[in-house]
């Protein structure tokens, strides 16, 4: 009941908030979009108050109200940040402030944390360490420094978790878990959304972000995936320097990927610079099942010789083979405008329910898919792309699907980048010939014997020991020590029991000549 309590305050604040800067205009969208106008038209009638900030920009209220609802709000307002396509490009822009430029934290209080973390005092740490930060975001802020023992040329940033910032994102998470389960019982339509977990993947990636010895090891993960590949660096970690509220890196320099006009006036050609990124992108999530999930423009740097470099690891996504295959043959049919073949890959995925019809489903992809096909991005309403997909999944009980989430967020905000920098090349269009080559590789014919020969073997070596369970079932049945129901002792009387015995034992017996026949051959 206090919890219930608690959350209703927490959800009146937020909405007085949201009115009081007048931020509910730029809002209008999603809030239509997701049939919500009439209840927030009777809050804001409930809740009128003077607006602040009169006479500024609605993106500018927006990104205030969201600044000062606390951490999980900005990074609401960071996503949404990369998505003029259903906000305009103002109310974008203005959002953007939110990824790095809010108001920091005093450098006393950040150089008190850095010796409280490292247990030494900071001169002892650094040969010098800059108050000003260079940035500032919802978690953390950074700040410069040199060393004379650390990674290469001595430049560091040290990144810093704000004061108290566990507490605040705890409260907004239980808040999220809260309405997330009181929709999970009250609107049984809305369950197949998953809201739960949902939730629970945010809970998730917000706790790995709380520890900055995990993002440390995610970097040095990534760097290990991408070594020897020159177009996307990875700084080094100073792990003599890093604890869990604070992280030493090697400083990387370059122009950021979302400034346009600073990239052509430094010379580099941005087909190229989007090419290398479209490659980095599809080798995250299709060979190494390993990405960096907050590919936003003020984490991503074009380097002088057109390389690529990335920071802020706090955010990252898995994905497994099976996930990484339903991916590659999804994206592949609507390439290739094999809708009876997207619409196969949903079903065998369990994404999409077996007994939905696979000639209907793949009408209703064809209905997303022939529209923007061969357009360039800046033609492309997603929003209304974005609509038709709720209505199909809804139509068809779809499921959302979690771990894929955070990937949808990186493709939005890849998909933001590409359209600042060239809107007439489609990015998704430059990784085809790589998930042709890797389909090849890893989904086909031979691929496909392979995995199969080494899924037998798999079943040849547990083999032992499912024989000893059976022996040892065998053994407990004649001590005793397990009883047969009545119904069973029947089944197997009458016969029916032992042809399932002999079924079992013909098709053991197929599958070892199978594993024979295939280490023979």
């Amino acid at each position: 009941m206090l919890r219930a309590l608690r959350n209703i305050l927490r959800l009146l604040t937020i909405a007085r908030t949201l009115q009081r800067h007048g931020a509910l205009e730029p809002l209008s969208p999603l809030i239509e979009g997701a049939g919500l106008a009439p209840a927030v038209l009777l809050i804001g009638r409930v809740l009128t108050r003077p607006r602040s900030g009169a006479g500024s920009r609605a993106g500018q209220r927006l990104a205030a109200a969201l600044s000062e609802l606390g951490p999980a709000f900005i990074k609401l307002g960071q996503m949404l940040s990369t998505r003029a396509d259903l906000l305009g490009d103002e109310v974008a822009v203005d959002l953007a402030m939110l990824r790095d430029r809010l108001t920091p934290f005093p450098a006393a209080e950040a150089r008190a944390m850095v010796e409280k973390e490292l247990a030494q005092p900071i001169a002892d740490l650094f040969t010098s360490f800059d108050d000003v930060p260079v940035s500032a975001a919802s978690i953390a802020q950074v700040h410069y420094a040199t060393t004379s023992d650390g990674p290469p040329g001595g430049e560091v940033a040290v990144k810093i978790l704000r004061p108290g910032i566990e507490h605040a994102f705890a409260r907004d998470v239980d808040l999220l878990r809260w309405l997330a389960r009181l929709v999970e019982r009250t609107q049984p339509k809305l369950r197949r959304l998953k809201p739960v977990a949902v939730v629970e993947t945010f809970a998730e990636t917000v706790r790995m972000e709380m520890d900055l010895r995990l993002e440390a090891a995610a970097a040095s993960e990534l760097a290990a995936n991408f070594a020897g590949d020159p177009s996307y660096r990875v700084p080094a970690v100073d792990w003599r320097r890093t604890a869990r509220r604070v992280m030493t890196q090697q400083r990387l320099t370059g122009i950021a990927l979302g400034d346009r006009d600073a990239l052509r006036a430094a010379g580099h050609d941005i087909p190229s610079v989007l090419s290398k990124a479209a490659a980095i992108f599809f080798n995250q999530v299709f060979r190494d099942g390993y990405f960096h999930a907050d590919q936003h423009p003020g984490n991503m740097f074009v380097d002088a010789d057109g390389n690529i470099g990335a920071v802020d690891f706090g955010i990252m996504g898995r994905l497994d083979r099976k996930t990484r295959y339903y991916l590659a043959d999804m994206l592949l049919g609507f390439i290739e405008r094999d809708y009876r073949r997207v619409a196969e890959v949903h079903i065998t995925a369990g994404y999409v329910p077996s007994h939905q019809s696979v000639e209907n489903f793949a009408q209703a992809c064809r209905s997303i898919g022939e529209p923007i096909f061969g357009r360039p991005l800046n033609e492309i309403s997603f929003a209304r792309v974005l609509g038709q997909l709720f209505q199909i999944a809804e139509t068809f009980d779809m499921e959302v699907q979690p771990q894929l989430l955070l990937l949808q967020k990186n493709m939005l905000m890849a998909e933001g980048v590409s359209r600042g920098l060239d809107p007439a090349l489609n990015i998704w269009t430059l990784t085809q010939p790589l998930i042709e080559r890797w389909m090849r590789d890893n989904r086909g014919p031979e691929a496909r014997l392979r995995q199969a020969a080494s899924d037998l073997l798999h079943a040849v070596e547990r083999l032992p020991s499912v024989l000893a369970n059976i022996e040892n079932s065998a053994a407990r049945l004649a001590d005793g020590r397990i009883r047969l129901h009545a119904d069973n002792i029947a089944e197997f009387a009458s016969g029916r029991g032992r042809s399932d015995l002999a079924l079992w034992a013909l098709t053991a017996a197929v599958a070892a000549l199978a594993v024979a026949l295939v280490l023979t051959w």
